[in-house]
């Protein structure tokens, strides 16, 4: 009998330190987001190689020393990496529940993604214009293919955001919308990354060195 006492007494007290090893929503949704980020490197790895590969198949066309801007190449990454700092300083202040604060973050993030997104579409028009179109070449194709890709995830980035903004607005600092603030503030932030890669091997070192 007290055998059987000591063992419901052993096995009672195992619960807490069970349900304390139990991974939170929070930590379950994080990892997952991660796991989608790292699928999402291979594919932006895939598409970098590419253009490493056929970088130098012009097929007597047009190469990046004669087609990229510097001046937009700069403006375009400026307005990524201040979103960035924007995207940051709005996460810090959800952590301190400073509704005003997230709204003006948020909000100036999604300008400067518009901004960089029109400088982008405008690069891509003047260069279909000039006759330098995706069709042109195999390295204007993987160009083309990479630096789109980043901006239709740029493009998901501010509808999500959008969607997000009304919700708060809606809804406030619940644990819901803390979690999807922080899987966007992620997201983000990995992009700025892509496009830091992008500046580098695209337009500086294919485009000026």
């Amino acid at each position: 009998m007290e055998e059987d006492i000591s063992v419901d007494a052993a096995i009672a007290g195992s619960y807490p330190e069970e349900s304390e090893a139990l991974p939170t929503r929070q930590h379950v949704t994080g990892f997952g987001f991660y796991v989608y980020l790292l699928s999402d490197g291979i594919l932006f790895a895939a598409l970098f190689a590419a253009f490493a590969v056929l970088r130098g198949a012009t097929d007597g066309g047009p190469d990046g020393h004669a087609l990229f801007s510097a001046r937009n190449a700069f403006i375009e990454t400026a307005c990524l990496l201040t979103s960035s700092f924007t995207c940051g300083i709005a996460m810090l202040a959800c952590d301190r529940r400073n509704r005003f604060m997230t709204l003006v973050g948020f909000l100036i993030t999604a300008v400067l993604g518009v901004m960089f997104l029109t400088l982008e579409i405008r690069e891509f028009s003047d260069l279909v214009a000039r006759g330098a179109g995706p069709d042109r070449s195999a390295f204007l194709s993987s160009f083309f293919t990479l630096v789109s890709t980043h901006g239709i995830h740029v493009t998901c980035g501010l509808l999500w955001l959008a969607v997000l903004l009304v919700q708060f607005l809606g809804r406030g600092f619940t644990p819901a919308m803390m979690r999807r603030f922080l899987c966007f503030s992620l997201f983000w932030h990995v992009l700025d990354v892509v496009w830091i890669g992008i500046f580098t091997f695209v337009y500086l070192i294919g485009g000026y060195l």
